[in-house]
C-alpha cells in the first residue's frame, strides 16, 4: 500500500476520533447525598467530568479526590446546609445564577445526581436543571427517593421536587431506596445497603459512556443517544448487565426488570440498546434479544441498536436506555366529586347571623 492511500484511510479515522474526543460529559452530585454517589461512580468511571455541588462546605471536603468541589449560598447559609428546606437551597442556587451557569456551560451532556427529599438536593437540583436546560444541553436526572423510615415530610418533599424538575429534564431515572431491600438482607449495614445501589449506577454509567466513545461493529455515537434523549420529562430506565451463554433467557428478564427500579421498559418511546460480545456472537442471540425487548417497548419506538467486541475472556454484555416508560411514578390524586343535585352558591346566603370560628 502507497504512503497516500494509508494516509487517506488513516484521516477519517483521526478526524472521527478527535469529534468524539470533544464531546463532554459532566456528572453532578447536588447535595451530601448526590456527593457521596458522584465520589463512588468518579472512582470508576472514565471519560466524564465530576463535581460536588453543596452550601455545605463540611460535605463537600469529605469528597473524594476524583471530584471537583463547588460550593454555592455562602452568603445566605454561610457555608452550613439547609436543613430540610429546599426554599433555602433554591434561593442559594437563585442568587448564583451565574457561578452556576459557568458551571454548566459548554457541554454536551450534563448528569444530574441527588438524592430527593433534603434540602440542598430538592430545592437546588431544579435551579440548575434549568439554567442546564437554557445553556442547550442534554439533561439527565438520576434520583433517589427517601427510604420509608425516613418518614412523610420527606417524601412529600421529594415528589415535589421531582414535579417541578420533570420539565426541565430530557429524561430522568428515579431510584427508591426501599427497593434495595429486594436484593439485599434488611440487616445488611447502611452504608453497605446504599452503596449497593451506587454500584448498579457505576456499572449503568460506565457502559453507557462507553459506548458513546467506544467505535464498534455497529457504531452508537453521541447523535444517536440525542435522538433518544429528545423531548422533555421522559421516565427512563438504564440499566446493564453481563451474561453467562448458559444463563441467557433467565438473565436478561432480570436485566429487564432490575429490583431497584419501579418500573421497566414496558412501553418506552425510545430506545438505545448495545450488545458486547465476542467474536462468535451469532445472529440467532442477537435476534432473540432484540426480539424479547420489541415485544415490550411501544410499537412506534426509535431503536438504536449497537453491537460491539470485547476481550475474548469477557461475557457478554448488554447494556439498554429505555426512555419514556409508560408507568407513573406517583399516582394522580383522585378529583373529588361534588355530589349529585347540590349546587355550590355563587354568593354566601343573606339570610341567617354569621357564624365565628376560633
Amino acid at each position: 500500500m502507497t504512503r497516500k492511500k494509508k494516509k487517506a484511510i488513516e484521516e477519517p479515522k483521526k478526524i472521527e476520533e478527535n469529534r468524539i474526543k470533544k464531546i463532554k460529559i459532566r456528572v453532578i452530585g447536588i447535595g451530601g447525598g448526590g456527593g457521596n454517589i458522584v465520589s463512588e461512580i468518579s472512582q470508576k468511571v472514565k471519560r466524564a467530568s465530576f463535581f460536588g455541588a453543596d452550601t455545605d462546605s463540611k460535605a463537600l471536603k469529605n469528597l473524594t479526590r476524583s471530584v471537583k468541589r463547588f460550593q454555592f449560598g455562602q452568603n445566605l447559609t454561610r457555608g452550613f446546609g439547609t436543613g430540610m428546606n429546599p426554599e433555602i437551597a433554591q434561593t442559594a442556587a437563585r442568587n448564583e445564577k451565574e457561578k452556576i451557569k459557568k458551571l454548566l456551560e459548554n457541554q454536551d451532556l450534563i448528569i444530574l445526581i441527588a438524592c430527593l427529599g433534603g434540602g440542598v438536593g430538592s430545592g437546588a437540583t431544579p435551579i440548575f436543571a434549568k439554567i442546564s436546560k437554557n445553556l442547550g444541553n442534554i439533561n439527565y436526572g438520576i434520583f433517589t427517593l427517601p427510604f420509608k423510615f425516613e418518614g412523610e415530610k420527606k417524601l412529600e418533599i421529594a415528589k415535589n421536587s421531582l414535579r417541578n424538575l420533570k420539565g426541565k429534564l430530557n429524561t430522568f431515572s428515579i431510584i427508591p431506596n426501599e427497593r434495595i431491600f429486594q436484593i439485599i438482607d434488611r440487616k445488611v449495614p447502611l452504608k453497605k445497603a446504599l452503596s449497593s445501589i451506587n454500584e448498579n449506577l457505576v456499572n449503568s454509567l460506565q457502559s453507557l459512556i462507553e459506548i458513546i466513545y467506544k467505535p464498534g461493529l455497529i457504531n452508537i455515537d453521541f447523535a444517536d443517544l440525542k435522538t433518544v434523549f429528545e423531548g422533555r420529562g421522559h421516565l427512563t430506565y438504564l440499566n446493564s448487565i453481563e451474561v453467562e451463554k448458559e444463563e441467557e433467557k433467565e438473565a436478561i428478564e432480570k436485566f429487564l426488570h432490575s429490583p431497584l427500579y419501579p418500573y421497566s421498559i414496558e412501553g418506552a418511546k425510545g430506545v438505545l440498546l448495545n450488545i458486547s460480545g465476542q467474536k462468535d456472537l451469532s445472529l440467532a442471540q442477537v435476534s432473540q434479544i432484540s426480539k424479547t425487548i420489541l415485544e415490550k417497548v411501544n410499537k412506534e419506538a426509535k431503536i438504536i441498536f449497537g453491537i460491539s467486541h470485547t476481550p475474548k475472556e469477557s461475557k457478554m454484555k448488554i447494556t439498554i436506555l429505555a426512555t419514556g416508560c409508560s408507568k407513573k411514578i406517583f399516582p394522580e390524586k383522585p378529583k373529588r366529586l361534588k355530589p349529585k343535585g347540590k349546587k355550590t352558591p355563587t354568593h354566601p346566603p343573606s339570610e341567617g347571623p354569621k357564624r365565628k370560628f376560633g
